[in-house]
């Protein structure tokens, strides 16, 4: 459209009407993302033919109509075209780039989303970087090709998925939101016993996972239409799950776990991963070994749990979403060796986290074996027979820091075991929880989550992790010069724990992450994860501290002395409230009593 004057007009962006506007051989260009997108390939069309596609002005009109709403003067002026095209959009609506997992040194930056001209420069120096380097100068798994698997290429999916992902790039998005097309794609074999107790679903790489149950009395379509950046709805039903898991037993149903195999008919598998991770493996047989692997500069590539299930066979346990990036990792760096096998198991398995101090007393009853300290103790694995069914690894783990054991059972004996694990757990008070709980429980014990809390640029040693190295273990390591150089030098950043003072969690609004952290007035760093803590009445968030010098702005070595010297405030949405920052976890039922001994940072995976 030309206008009557020559200024430089500004980039307008009206969300509510969906159109933006902008100064264009003056006069403006004008577009938006329509609540109701076309597909380009449903018409049976080939790249070749997308490049002219016909005018669509019944299709434009809704747009066209917030236009004129906008700028009402435009109305009398014409129209010169109407550019109809295509563009890219992604199932998340994040770029893709990075190295394929399928191809080795075959890189890719595609699916824009609309805004290349916007990401197109950072988009192609990372790129660049990763492809001279091996790795960009910064975080970027959120837009990594790895996030993705085989199951989100599927035709029907994508146009499906991408046509609510249009409409959504001009919608407010509220925390934890959950996308509704593409679902049901992967469940775990209990999928339909726990749906019908009340369970609401989130969904991770393709998996329905519970987040939590909803009781018989509450409204269940208010639930499911709450949207708020407040106090939500479920405030309630997580802590009386949360409650239970301190109080009696809990199960949630974990089995998204990504779960690989590795053997070999010598010392190879060992050897292997001896190179491959941080920690010791070479631990006895039935062990199970908190760990990661590390890439040349120090940082996690991974975060898991690994069991030794014999002499020469490795159990491994990674976070949901890290299968593919695991999966290429492992075999990037494993010799093609004949003897050695990796294996992906995780749809072998279903996994249930038997959470809470009556754990004990179930598993026993079912096991008909003795569960206390003694005859199992923590971190240890073992096959066990739970009711009917044998061949059941119980792990004394819960990934919350609370008493229980993960059950990881073949698939087919699955709803046998939960049902028999409900039922002898009915005395004691057993009820089902959700990720929403095991959020709340993990972050109040410190525990870091890989892909928001830690990642490829993040080292043990920066988030407490430093137990889970062994730089003397008798054999090199990937990363451990840099864990070397850094133990020596120190660190740059340092991750804390925050609970909120002057927080009104009732009429404030919430910390989801990513909020400013201010030492002494000074912006020092993000937060990365928060959730209300149920014990400590509080909100706590988790996040990264850098030293910025007051002078030149680099940055400094942070001490523990300089975390805890420090008057802290977390930026809400513009409102800042007091925090006290904590290196350690803070955490005991309904009470705010310190913990006399420090503990072991555990962990939780991916999630």
């Amino acid at each position: 459209m030309p206008v009557f004057c020559q200024l430089c007009w500004p980039a307008i962006v009206d969300a509510d009407g969906r159109i933006y506007i902008r100064n264009w051989q003056g006069g403006i260009l004008s577009g938006g993302f329509e609540k109701n997108p076309k597909p380009i390939f449903t018409e049976g069309k080939n790249q070749l033919e997308i490049q002219n596609l016909q005018e669509d002005w019944d299709h434009f009109e809704p747009l066209l109509s917030s236009l004129l709403r906008r700028m009402p003067e435009l109305e009398s002026l014409e129209i010169m075209k109407l550019v109809n095209c295509p563009e890219t959009f992604t199932p998340d609506m994040r770029c893709i780039m990075g190295e394929s997992p399928a191809v080795q040194g075959y890189f890719v930056l595609a699916g824009m989303n609309s805004a290349g001209l916007s990401f197109g420069g950072g988009a192609g120096k990372y790129l660049a970087e990763w492809m001279v380097h091996g790795y960009p100068s910064e975080n970027v798994w959120e837009l990594d090709l790895k996030r993705f698997g085989a199951l989100q290429s599927s035709r029907t999916f994508l146009r499906h998925r991408v046509m609510e992902v249009m409409p959504l790039m001009y919608d407010l998005k509220v925390p934890r939101w959950d996308f509704q097309t593409g679902r049901q794609l992967r469940t775990s074999p209990l999928y339909d016993r726990l749906d019908a107790q009340g369970a609401r679903w989130m969904e991770k790489h393709g998996f329905e996972r519970p987040k939590y149950f909803v009781p018989p009395d509450k409204d269940l379509l208010a639930l499911e239409q709450s949207k708020t950046f407040y106090k939500p709805d479920w405030f309630d039903i997580v802590e009386s799950e949360v409650k239970c898991c301190k109080e009696a037993v809990c199960v949630i149903d974990m089995s998204s776990f990504t779960k690989f195999e590795i053997t070999s008919t010598g010392d190879q598998a060992l050897e292997v991963l001896q190179y491959l991770f941080s920690n010791d493996l070479d631990v006895p047989v039935g062990h199970i070994v908190h760990t990661g692997m590390l890439n040349e500069v120090g940082g996690y590539e991974n975060d898991c749990s690994i069991a030794r299930l014999s002499k020469r066979s490795f159990f491994m346990i990674s976070p949901t979403d890290q299968q593919v990036h695991c999966w290429a990792w492992l075999k990037k760096h494993m010799p093609k060796d004949s003897n050695l096998l990796l294996e992906d198991v995780t749809w072998k398995y279903t996994a249930l986290n038997l959470i809470g101090p009556r754990a004990v007393d179930v598993l026993s009853e079912l096991s008909y074996a003795p569960m206390t300290p003694d005859h199992f103790p923590s971190l240890f694995c073992k096959e066990m027979s739970v009711g009917y069914a044998n061949g059941i690894r119980v792990m004394s783990m819960t990934h919350t820091g609370e008493p229980g054991f993960m059950l990881y059972i073949p698939i087919e004996y699955a709803l046998h075991v939960y049902n028999e694990v409900m039922s002898v757990g009915q005395k004691y008070g057993i009820r089902n929880a959700g990720y929403y709980a095991l959020r709340s429980l993990r972050i109040e014990k410190f525990f870091a989550f890989w892909g928001q809390d830690i990642n490829n640029l993040t080292t043990p040693l920066e988030c407490g992790r430093e137990s889970r190295v062994k730089l003397e273990k008798g054999m090199d390591f990937i990363g451990r010069d840099a864990l070397l150089q850094q133990k020596q030098n120190g660190v740059y950043k340092r991750f804390t724990m925050f609970i909120l003072d002057d927080h009104d969690t009732d009429l404030d609004l919430w910390p989801w992450w990513g909020e400013p952290i201010y030492r002494n007035g000074q912006f020092v760093g993000k937060t990365t994860s928060s959730a209300y803590s149920y014990s400590l009445e509080r909100h706590v968030c988790l996040g990264f501290v850098h030293n910025f010098s007051e002078d030149t702005g680099e940055e400094q070595v942070v001490t523990a002395d300089f975390i805890n010297r420090g008057e802290y405030e977390i930026d809400i949405a513009g409102y800042r409230f007091q925090a006290k920052a904590k290196l350690y976890p803070v955490a005991s039922l309904f009470t705010h009593k310190r913990r006399k001994d420090d503990m072991e940072l555990s962990d939780l995976h991916g999630k």
